[in-house]
Order: C-alpha cells, then sequence, then structure tokens
C-alpha cells in the first residue's frame, strides 16, 4: 500500500473522493450498477433498451430465453413474435423499471445482465414471461440467484400447456437449447 494512505484520515478522504468521483470504475461502470431505468424499447422476449443516467443500454433478462424473433441469421422461431409482443406488454415505452443485477454485470455482447422489476406494480418481469409460457429457463452460471424460482414458473406453464408449451413442438425447444449461448 501506498504509504500516505496508511493514515487513517487520508485512506477516508481517498475513498471519499473515490466514491464521489467513480474513480477507478473505468466506462460504463455507472451502468454496470443499474438501479432504476426507462425502457426504451423492447428488442425481443428477453432483450430491451433501457436509458440509465442519459444512456440508452441494452440489458439481456437474467434466466430465461424467449423464441427468436429478430436474429437475422434464422427464422422466427415458434411463438418469438408471440414473446416479443408480450415482452413490449408488459414494458411499454416509457414505462420505469428497476434492474437488478447477479454476479456478473455483461455478457459477451456487452450487454447488461439483469433482473428486471416494473416500478409502478413490482412486476418481476423474467418470472412473469416464465409463467405465461413466453420462456424457457437459460441458467448460465454464476447468474443463478432466481434459478429455482425460474425454474418453477416454467414448469407450471409447461404442465399446463401455456403459450409456447402448447404452441410448439416440442422438439422446436430442444433444437433451441443446443443453440443458447451466454
Amino acid at each position: 500500500m501506498c504509504p500516505v494512505l496508511r493514515r487513517p484520515t487520508v485512506l477516508v478522504l481517498f475513498l471519499v473522493a473515490c466514491s464521489l468521483t467513480g474513480c477507478g470504475s473505468g466506462g460504463g461502470a455507472a451502468a454496470d450498477e443499474p438501479g432504476r431505468a426507462e425502457v426504451v424499447r423492447v428488442v425481443d422476449g428477453d432483450t430491451i433498451v433501457v436509458a440509465i443516467g442519459g444512456v440508452d443500454e441494452r440489458v439481456r433478462l437474467i434466466g430465461i430465453d424467449t423464441p427468436e424473433s429478430v436474429d437475422p441469421r434464422s427464422p422466427v422461431d415458434c411463438f418469438g413474435l408471440e414473446a416479443s409482443a408480450a415482452a413490449k406488454a408488459l414494458l411499454p415505452e416509457g414505462s420505469e423499471v428497476q434492474l437488478v443485477r447477479d454476479v456478473e454485470a455483461r455478457d459477451r455482447y456487452d450487454r447488461l445482465l439483469a433482473y428486471v422489476y416494473k416500478v409502478d406494480d413490482g412486476t418481476f418481469v423474467n418470472r412473469a414471461l416464465a409463467e405465461q409460457g413466453y420462456a424457457e429457463v437459460a441458467t448460465f452460471p454464476p447468474n443463478v440467484a432466481h434459478t429455482e424460482e425460474l425454474v418453477a414458473a416454467v414448469a407450471r406453464a409447461r404442465a399446463e400447456g401455456l403459450g409456447l408449451w402448447g404452441a410448439c413442438d416440442p422438439a422446436d425447444a430442444e433444437r433451441r437449447r443446443a443453440t443458447v449461448t451466454p
């Protein structure tokens, strides 16, 4: 440790200054500690764009995977458009959300990873999409805080034949699961 920082008063002042200025935090770090944000748009069933402190950020909903609806490299999956529409209905443009991180801040595509809650009514969006049959579980350790809850929600939807579980060939889900990447 630097000799100057051994003195308690100097260390305290240094820590206070760092907390106020964000020293050592690198680019984009403010968004890596999300909190409240405003929905700019829904990309698809499991990806949204939000405004955080005047910056638009892509957010990937942790723990779920919805059928693809916008990937230009592949056809629209069964129930992809419906999953996207459900996300848009849950998260209209301008709605306020609370973003809660798990262990990792971002994925390999530089999207924020978050559990998303609607501020107005507290709806846990990730779980709501799973409960209504618009998503399956996609667990990527170490981001596992809500895995059991999401597994239970998908199991109920599947057992009741809700959403994609009643509309799509089960083999489609198996093929998708084999190609899901974190």
